[in-house]
């Protein structure tokens, strides 16, 4: 006989979705989801006081390592980062925004293989260096960009920085995703070692860079096209 599963501890899930959609202070949101789906569970109360307890105290620190480098790049930016990277890009010939995409891919596609994870991201690199840089190499071939062109161009980093940390993080053996396959494997009787699984995420890797470099390049060569485009309907409005 196989036992009845209750499916009252997923009325937290309904809390989340009616509190975010009535935007609700989110703490306050996740804390009252975690209270219900305790009492549905018929957990006593203050073991489920304890458990949001235990949960506040472990991730405490995890807001200063979220907001710190914010304040750090908005100083640096005031100083005139921006500007700085720039001028420097557009003082480079061969640089185009096509092109500035894919080195940077490559850079942080290989580092995420090996591990660092961290060197890169939208707030502390792609806002302030990579999104200006690009702007710049377009800027010093094809004149003034329209704004749209501006905000595709933009969108654009934002999805080369993350395609370069989900296929480069594979490949590295001690990442989270690579222990959790294998975990997975092993408990239904695949054995498999974790070196094994890293290292047939290689291929995709590299397909992964190809296909996206392809695209990048491809709208690099479309960058005039875009530009009159926008231009034109700038000039209807």
């Amino acid at each position: 006989m196989q036992a009845t599963v209750s499916l009252w501890p997923l009325i937290g899930v309904a809390v989340v979705i009616v509190g975010f959609v009535l935007r609700f202070n989110p703490v306050l949101v996740v804390a009252v989801a975690g209270i219900a789906t305790g009492l549905a569970a018929k957990l006593p109360l203050e073991l489920i006081l304890a458990k949001l307890g235990t949960g506040f105290v472990k991730t405490r620190n995890l807001p200063l390592t979220l907001l710190l480098p914010l304040p750090i790049i908005g100083l640096l930016e005031r100083h005139g980062l921006r500007e700085r990277a720039q001028t420097w890009i557009a003082g480079i010939r061969s640089a185009t925004a096509g092109r500035l995409l894919v080195v940077y891919l490559f850079i942080r596609e290989t580092a995420a293989a090996m591990g660092l994870t961290s060197l890169g991201g939208h707030a502390p690199m792609v806002r302030p260096l990579v999104a200006p840089m690009t702007e710049a190499a377009a800027e010093k071939t094809h004149g003034p960009i329209p704004q749209a062109v501006r905000d595709k161009w933009k969108a654009m980093a934002s999805a080369t920085d993350n395609v370069g940390l989900f296929f480069g993080e594979d490949i590295f053996v001690a990442f989270g995703s690579i222990v959790l396959m294998q975990t997975f494997l092993a408990e239904n009787g695949v054995v498999t070692d974790p070196l094994h699984i890293a290292l047939w995420g290689i291929p995709t890797a590299i397909a992964a860079f190809i296909i996206h470099a392809a695209r990048l390049i491809r709208l690099d060569h479309r960058l005039p096209q875009d530009i009159a485009r926008a231009r034109a309907e700038e000039s209807k409005a």
